[in-house]
């Protein structure tokens, strides 16, 4: 399928193309007659409000009829989800989303009363009920996790009154994205023959890969010429987020919003802690990576622009998909013959959507729905960045097939602090095997420079925007107002701190925080830092061990969330309580920045 052809229509793409939905429903109207059956959901649900606590049956008659939902719900909504990205201009299927998502909203309505009540379950008569009804201890992971916050549940009144103030809480995020996404146009921006190149949030990046220097300074200047337009419209936004989460962590009665939220997920406030004090202590290793950078594009002058242009000539071939397929197959092996195995059957039985359409919704996903199987959304494109994405999705898929075929229907889904593990994991090893099986020092070095923007992209920048946002939290809660002036003051000191002196960072640079979405997302950046350094901790212990480390793996991948993440991955050897995950991640970085330098002489 050459890139260079026009895009197919959905029904002009070969099957063996895309995924089979079939597995979910067998058609359109199977799918319809089952949204009809859940209707009757919400008012069996609302029956049992006032029964929880009354006796162990009861408890278990909810937990059940909950079971019973989801095993229902997830080839719903993931049937929706999939047909309505394989062409969102289809009418058809966004409608069946939007049915799909009233349908959720309609049923965790009718169930808002559970959580309350199982709070108001005393200890004694809960062991009580444990001990009446032995078939309640798989569930005695659910109600711990709900019993644990018992000091942030507030009464029923105000609980009400806090679940009604939900929407306006989203305020912040959906004006800030209205405004990045919608409202917001940049000029075109001319290169050097003369042609002008459409500047969108999208296009901004790819731009700054170009060659010619003049060409990328351009880009940037424009592009955050305009966006300091609205500088100040943007720091009001991050302020009423700021203030948000202050409200609702101040009404349940947590010490600060950075506490607040990662409670949600059992994380301790130590782990985002460490990971920051983890990464100064190993900046030396991005100042050289900087200084090699430098070096190798040949400039008197480092510019905050001139970090996405190649540092190595193009070495990347053309890799089709089955090439691709063959080479994860090949690096996975060392997780043993029942994991390769479970990739050759999501291959052959069509659990990839893999190459785009018109229509069909960008960038590559795993779905949430493991049931009857995971399903992996691709947009592929015939180059290393897309066998990457292969492993990286399938991985992904892999722990979600794992933990729901190990764990009971109450623990079989996982918490976003673990996800980013077993999708790194896998594109650590299959770098791993691409650099075992060629010493060529230009594809090395091609290789090498692809991993390293991975670490500079994923532990640096993460924890750099991670930090970033800590100090919004800790002005907030001071008393201070977030405005532009003392955003890009702070910024601009930490991009001084995180780049070093070998950087020039240019006064635009001050303002990129205002175009980072993810300072809306509650302190989710962090994970994508801890998230790799785990993976590279456990694909270094693999490698090194062998059977006994993929066995543990193993154990972690069929954990789902059957306890905090922090104790699901010590089960595959890593504790992400310490820095030393973290350190043991950039200790690479630095090793290969050190063959970079010997390549590049």
């Amino acid at each position: 399928m050459p890139e260079n052809k026009p895009l197919l229509r959905r029904d002009e793409v070969p099957a063996e193309f895309t995924w089979n939905l079939g597995d979910m429903f067998a058609d359109d109207a199977a799918w319809l007659a089952e949204y009809e059956a859940l209707k009757t959901y919400p008012a069996r649900i609302a029956a049992l409000k006032g029964t929880l606590g009354r006796s162990a049956a009861d408890l278990l008659a909810f937990f059940r009829l909950d079971d019973e939902l989801e095993l229902r719900l997830s080839p719903f909504y993931g049937y929706a989800s999939c047909k309505s990205d394989e062409d969102t201009g289809n009418g058809v299927y966004q409608d069946f989303r939007s049915k799909a998502s009233g349908t959720l909203v309609a049923l965790s309505s009718a169930g808002a009363y559970a959580d309350a009540e199982i709070m108001a379950i005393p200890d004694e008569t809960l062991e009580r009920f444990f001990a009446e009804e032995p078939a309640l201890a798989v569930y005695r992971r659910p109600l711990d996790r709900i019993r644990r916050r018992a000091a942030h549940i507030l009464s029923p009144a105000e609980e009400t009154l806090l679940a009604a103030a939900g929407e306006l809480s989203r305020a912040p995020d959906n004006i800030g994205g209205m405004l990045r996404n919608a409202d917001m146009k940049f000029p075109s921006v001319a290169d050097a023959d003369g042609v002008e190149h459409p500047l969108t949030n999208g296009t901004f990046v790819p731009l700054l890969e170009s060659p010619d220097p003049a060409f990328r300074k351009a880009v940037f200047e424009t592009y955050y010429g305009r966006l300091g337009e609205f500088r100040n419209t943007i720091a009001a936004t991050l302020d009423a987020q700021f203030k948000q989460l202050r409200f609702y962590a101040n009404a349940r009665r947590y010490p600060g919003t950075l506490a607040a939220s990662l409670d949600r997920t059992e994380v301790p406030v130590s782990v985002y802690d460490n990971l920051i004090e983890a990464v100064h202590a190993n900046l030396d290793k991005m100042y050289r990576y900087v200084a090699l950078r430098k070096k190798m594009l040949g400039l008197d002058e480092l510019h905050m622009y001139d970090v996405y242009t190649p540092i190595v000539a193009d070495a990347d071939a053309v890799i089709s998909f089955e090439d691709a397929k063959k080479t994860v197959l090949e690096a996975l092996a060392v997780l043993g013959g029942d994991y390769t195995a479970l990739l050759r059957r999501g291959f052959a039985e069509r659990w990839i959507d893999v190459y785009e359409n018109v229509g069909k919704r960008g960038g590559a996903y795993s779905s949430g729905n493991s049931r009857p199987h995971p399903y992996v959304l691709l947009n592929h494109k015939d180059n290393l960045d897309s066998q990457f994405t292969l492993a990286h999705e399938m991985g992904h898929a892999l722990h979600s097939y794992f933990s729901t075929e190990n764990q009971p229907v109450c623990t079989s889904d996982y918490v976003i602090f673990v996800a980013e593990v077993a999708s790194t994991c896998n594109e650590v090893l299959l770098m791993r095997h691409l650099l075992a099986r060629t010493q060529d020092k230009k594809q090395r070095a091609y290789l090498i420079n692809h991993f390293l923007d991975q670490f500079k992209g994923t532990i640096y920048r993460q924890t750099m925007f991670a930090e970033f946002e800590r100090e919004m939290g800790r002005m907030s809660e001071a008393g201070e107002a977030l405005t532009a002036d003392a955003l890009c003051e702070k910024y601009l000191a930490l991009n001084k701190l995180y780049f070093g002196p070998d950087m020039v960072s240019d006064e635009g640079i001050s303002l990129e925080w205002a175009r980072i979405p993810h300072f809306f997302y509650n302190y989710y950046v962090f994970q994508y830092a801890t998230g790799f350094s785990a993976a590279v901790a456990i694909a270094n212990r693999i490698l090194a061990e062998g059977a006994p480390a993929v066995a543990d793996y193993k154990k972690f991948l069929s954990g789902g969330g059957s306890t905090d993440p922090i104790s699901l991955l010590k089960i595959a050897g890593v504790d992400m309580g310490s820095p030393e995950p973290v350190n043991s991640a950039l200790a690479l970085f630095g090793e290969l920045v050190d063959e970079l330098e010997k390549l590049a002489d």
